[in-house]
């Protein structure tokens, strides 16, 4: 794929960025639950309280990146999360977590949406050259993201046999150099790219019906992917006694991305329409939950235990990569002239604003003791809803 310099850039950006987040995030969990002695509903109040800030702020930098550009607002996100990591390495009380994990959230809601708005207005751009499918460009900049994923959780592993704290410093310490690399390298002014007044954007986006279900079904598709974070540590810990494989766990679900998401993307992606690409998604995502739950009453442990757990993180994945990259891809369709970094963050706003309340839900539901297999079981009928309320027309 020939890109353009600012497209490489991008695209490595993306991995930079998810080398520092999951070096920290997949230990989270864990961390809350034992160290600091967190009930089970208040870590998934947590966890989505981070994803809310993130995501459901993404809106916000969106938005910035459209009126100020994408430098000023890439440079102060990394800064807000060297310092949200910093902090969170040093917070031991319900308050502070809660406030360091606010930090971390908003940062990304700054960064992420400028980044990701910019690469799908560049690969609109390639398409309308004659490159290829914009889902393609889409795709890589999954697979860099992916990569980042499965090298930050080694990374993280590795440093958690010292300390959770060494973690937390290590992923600020990944976000000073790409803070440093972006002030050098990022451009001040991208051609093609005009600023625009924030006002009466957010009026006609709330008037755009098809773009707010793609924003619900894909808000769904978010709360399924994030039980990564919640239902299977608890699936690993009850299997194996400990979280020793959930590292292995993200380490395939990152690894069958950075192989597998562009051939994907060529065989299947290229060749059906955009909602028909996130039908198939949905359904793969909703078999992953299936399997778990087929296999819970059996009460399968040890390595056979881990058998369903990893099952599902490979139909999650797969599902994972025919949603994502068609999700963004779909945007510039709907989305106001002008205005795509607003769009960009709306539809991960939305998706936010789902998670927060779903994680909290899940995570009551893994506590309330109800049949093995009945928690897994309504996990698979949200991807599910997802598509019953997806546009009728790509």
């Amino acid at each position: 794929m020939r890109l353009s310099p600012l497209l490489r850039l991008l695209i490595l950006t993306q991995l930079a960025f998810n080398v520092g987040f999951f070096a920290v995030l997949p230990f989270l969990s864990a961390h809350l639950g034992q160290t600091i002695g967190m009930a089970g509903w208040l870590v998934g109040f947590v966890l989505g309280l981070r994803t809310f800030s993130q995501q459901g702020l993404f809106v916000v930098g969106g938005a910035l990146a459209d009126r100020y550009g994408i430098r000023p607002v890439v440079l102060a996100g990394c800064a807000l999360r060297i310092a949200g990591f910093g902090w969170l390495g040093y917070a031991d009380s319900t308050a502070t977590v809660i406030g360091a994990v606010l930090l971390i959230g908003f940062a990304a809601a700054l960064f992420s949406p400028a980044v990701e708005s910019e690469v799908v207005r560049q690969a609109v751009v390639w398409e309308e050259q004659g490159n290829g499918s914009r889902t393609r460009v889409l795709a890589l900049f999954t697979v860099a993201g992916q990569a980042g994923a499965f090298v930050g959780p080694l990374l993280g592993g590795l440093l958690l046999s010292v300390d959770f704290q060494v973690v937390c410093l290590a992923g600020a310490g990944i976000f000073v150099l790409v803070l440093a690399g972006h002030a050098w390298l990022l451009p001040q002014h991208i051609p093609g790219r005009e600023r625009v007044r924030a006002k009466g954007g957010v009026r006609a986006l709330l008037r755009n019906r098809r773009f707010l279900a793609l924003c619900c079904a894909y808000g769904a598709y978010l709360l399924a992917y994030n039980q990564l974070y919640l239902a299977l540590p608890d699936e690993v810990e009850r299997a194996t006694g400990s979280q020793t494989a959930l590292a292995w766990l993200f380490a395939l679900s990152s690894l069958l991305v950075v192989t597998a998401q562009l051939p994907v993307t060529r065989l299947v992606g290229d060749r059906l329409a955009l909602r028909r690409s996130m039908v198939a998604g949905m359904l793969l995502i909703s078999a992953g939950f299936a399997v778990v739950a087929l296999a819970r009453p059996a009460g399968w442990t040890g390595a056979a235990g881990l058998l369903p757990a990893a099952g599902f993180v490979v139909l999650l994945t797969f599902g994972q990569m025919l949603v994502a990259p068609v999700a963004r891809a779909w945007v510039p369709d709907l989305a106001e002239e002008g205005r795509l970094g607003l769009y960009t963050g709306a539809l991960s706003s939305v998706s936010g604003l789902i998670v927060l309340v779903g994680s909290s839900l899940t995570g009551t539901l893994l506590d309330t003791g109800l049949p093995a297999a009945v928690p897994w079981l309504i996990l698979a009928a949200v991807p599910l809803a997802a598509i019953a309320v997806l546009p009728r027309r790509a």
